[in-house]
């Protein structure tokens, strides 16, 4: 064979394997909902890393921090069930369009409050608590309204490039963030957020009705309570989503609080300043993106990646929690970033794809509950922690208990026969 006919060869594997990665993106409102998604979830990293930042410059407390994160996570714990109870019954586009303008001007407002010389905390704490409160309806609605975009053999692979969206933003939030603090202020953070809501509204509006798979159409409208109550009990009946829910709590709770762990984990434990945070998050996202591609061409995820992606995170962090500096921090933050989507695909994915399709929202709205609880528990029990036992315990707490939930799994799956 000529070198020209093997380069020709490897060209085609290549073409065929990128368009495996994307083939979820053929689907025109699918390719809209990503790309205004892509825009707008950078915003929303950029003004979540800023304003942590801002309440850790005003406060220097870790404790604050996470009462800043408790904030956020309350209301989502209080209201989501009913968010997604409204998803299943809902015109998600309309929804959608709405919840997303509403969180447009709520990031206004907090740009307004931090152009001020001394932005008084308890107001960005209430402004945090209103962001939580549209996050409880906002989430199922995103998170469920991917299935109805792209045909069923589809549903995997748009779930985990939605899961690449948000790890992508990742990288250009933070970085964007930490250039924007020292340059031009916190205030433009939040002003540049606002901004990217217009990305997706727009793309949204562009969106045709028609081509979209809904199922909600099908659907027995009982009261809310009843709805919820159904989607408790299926969820309880169903090993590889209760299993998956209590993995899910028990990482959210210790592991995946890395908006108040890094931070100080930077400070206190590295030495070092702002710059260095946003470098080491973005470093985390370019590893998230890195393994969210290799998992976009899988065709199905089943509950063992659930677990070994759980394994994955629990060691990265390990071996985060024990490095000398910040050259040593930049790889293993690396590993701790390809853990964690390796980790959240799966866990995101196995809910969209075993959950029947007119219980998504109700079942993506419990595992958004267990968030918000596990988190509103989480952040500031590992922020006192940091502040009583130093930065590089909670990331030490994070890797053991990710193994933990990985064990609890592993021998779940054994009695109960999930594949």
């Amino acid at each position: 064979m000529s070198s020209n006919d093997t380069d020709m060869s490897s060209l085609q594997r290549f073409s065929r394997g990128f368009a495996q990665t994307f083939r979820s993106l053929r689907s025109r409102n699918f390719k809209l909902y990503f790309f205004g998604q892509l825009i707008s979830n950078s915003g929303n990293w950029l003004a979540s890393v800023a304003l942590v930042l801002l309440v850790l410059k005003i406060t220097g407390s870790g404790f604050a921090a996470g009462v800043l994160t408790a904030c956020q996570f309350a209301p989502v714990v209080l209201l989501s069930a009913w968010g997604g109870a409204i998803a299943d019954r809902s015109d998600k586009r309309k929804m959608l369009f709405l919840t997303q303008f509403l969180s447009m001007v709520q990031s206004f407002a907090l740009a307004v409050m931090a152009f001020m010389e001394h932005p008084p905390l308890t107001g960005l704490y209430i402004l945090a608590l209103a962001g939580g409160i549209l996050l409880a309806f906002d989430n199922p609605l995103r998170r469920s309204f991917v299935t109805e975009m792209v045909p069923t053999e589809d549903i995997s692979n748009a779930v985990v490039l939605y899961s690449a969206i948000i790890n992508i933003s990742r990288i250009f939030g933070p970085a964007l963030a930490g250039l924007l603090i020292v340059t031009l202020g916190y205030g433009w953070c939040f002003t540049i957020d606002a901004s990217s809501y217009i990305a997706v509204l727009f793309c949204i509006w562009l969106m045709r009705p028609s081509e979209l798979y809904r199922q909600t159409a099908n659907v027995k409208k009982e009261r809310l309570h009843s709805e919820i109550e159904a989607g408790v009990r299926y969820t309880a009946e169903t090993p590889s989503l209760w299993i998956g829910l209590v993995m899910f709590a028990i990482i959210q709770m210790l592991a995946y609080n890395f908006n108040v762990t890094l931070p100080l984990f930077v400070t206190d434990a590295l030495h070092s300043n702002e710059g260095v945070f946003t470098v080491l998050y973005s470093v985390f996202g370019v590893g998230a993106v890195a393994c969210a591609f290799v998992v976009a061409r899988r065709s199905m995820v089943r509950m063992r990646h659930i677990i070994i992606g759980a394994v994955a995170l629990g060691v990265s962090m390990l071996l985060l929690s024990v490095v000398p500096g910040v050259p040593f921090a930049i790889p293993a933050v690396f590993l701790v970033g390809m853990g964690s989507i390796l980790y959240l695909t799966a866990a995101n994915a196995i809910v969209q794809i075993e959950a029947r399709s007119e219980m998504h929202g109700r079942v993506l709205s419990l595992q958004t509950v267990v968030a918000g609880g596990a988190t509103l528990i989480g952040a500031p029990l590992l922020g006192w922690i940091a502040d009583t036992m130093g930065g590089r315990m909670p990331i030490l707490i994070g890797g053991l208990a990710s193994l933990v939930a990985a064990a609890f799994g592993y021998f779940a799956l054994k009695r109960y026969g999930t594949p």
